[in-house]
């Protein structure tokens, strides 16, 4: 069987540079040699784009951008070209790609922008398309569709950076959305926990505000209501048929917010596989997963994160992911490995996904 060309994209210009890096090793060690020509395109915190032929082992520590091992290389919006130009020293050379794996995380990675860029190539790829990516990017924009929906999402205002500069009216949208303390604040666009702050009062509420525009980059921030409850992660796989993972995962932090330090540094978090809930109510939290996947026309893979209140059992939906974690320790692959599914099996099926659409 003749093999297929696939490039593995990795890095890029979001605070998720080191998750993707995490990622995209375990992706690699997992991928079927026999099955794949593997071109490996590394994209560096300033944005530029390499063909890396290092080890595997340099990804993760950040050792693979150096100048032995890496030559500058694009995809090609032309697609008669259909994949990658290579800026070699004797000229350009151009290599067809049958499949794009983009390992990128966050902004750039996973908001439709660089899966703009695939369209125009014309090569298929792994996951979301364009207008998925950017709408489940945008939680703002994302908890109105699922409202819209009939899909219970937490309720939310969204802050923009200009009325900072009018405090008493960001005051006055919390009272009027009902919303009391704790609230958590977080960046409109952004993942892996990243600039999200637990506020207590409205003493913190301005520094917290602050803290996620920064992170958001694009001038839009989310207070949103406590959810007192359990929190647990369903994954996602298909297309026109997607289907949920056998298990719902369980999140338990050890300690007051599960931000990035908890998801990727320390052991401050407790995964439960399967999740401690009633079965009837994580088959409840599965078929919303997959109702959300398709009302927000998800297409590949997506992680669906929920929060199930230990008041009355209600699920409401927090977000969901469309590029989440491969390391060795994210939700989304343990998920299917758990039911049954190896790793590099999984990777097949998300490839095959990418071909058949």
């Amino acid at each position: 069987m003749e093999k297929l060309s696939l490039c593995v994209l990795f890095g890029g210009c979001s605070s998720e540079y080191e998750v993707s890096l995490m990622s995209v090793t375990s992706i690699l060690n997992n991928l079927d040699r026999e099955k794949y020509d593997i071109y490996m395109v590394g994209i560096t915190r300033d944005g530029r784009w390499l063909l890396y032929e290092g080890e595997i082992s340099n990804i993760r520590p950040d050792r693979w951008n150096d100048r032995r091992y890496v030559t500058p290389a694009i995809l090609s919006p032309d697609r008669a070209d259909h994949g990658l130009l290579v800026l070699r020293e004797g000229g350009v050379q151009r290599i067809r790609l049958d499949v794009i794996f983009p390992v990128l995380h966050g902004k750039n990675g996973e908001d439709g922008t660089v899966q703009g860029l695939f369209e125009l190539c014309g090569v298929p790829y792994v996951g979301c398309g364009v207008l998925a990516s950017a709408v489940c990017m945008d939680k703002d924009v994302a908890y109105s569709v699922l409202t819209q929906r009939g899909i219970p999402s937490a309720r939310s205002i969204c802050v923009r950076e200009e009325e900072l500069t009018h405090p008493e009216m960001v005051a006055r949208k919390l009272r009027e959305a009902a919303l009391s303390y704790p609230v958590f604040v977080k960046p409109a666009n952004a993942g892996s926990s990243v600039g999200i702050s637990k506020v207590h009062g409205e003493g913190e509420l301005l520094p917290a505000l602050q803290l996620a525009l920064r992170e958001d980059g694009r001038g839009k921030a989310i207070v949103q209501e406590f959810l007192d409850g359990i929190e647990v992660e369903c994954a996602v796989l298909g297309n026109g048929d997607p289907v949920a993972s056998a298990d719902v995962g369980e999140i338990e932090p050890l300690r007051e917010l599960y931000d990035y330090e908890g998801k990727y540094c320390d052991d401050t978090t407790a995964l439960h596989i399967p999740a401690r809930l009633p079965p009837a109510k994580a088959q409840e939290v599965r078929e919303i997963a997959v109702r959300a996947f398709r009302a927000m026309n998800c297409q590949g893979l997506a992680r669906v994160d929920f929060f199930v209140l230990h008041k009355d059992g209600r699920v409401v939906l927090n977000e969901l992911n469309t590029l989440p974690g491969f390391t060795d320790i994210s939700m989304y692959p343990k998920l299917f490995c758990h039911g049954g599914m190896g790793y590099g099996e999984l990777l097949d099926r998300l490839i095959e996904l990418a071909l058949g659409r």
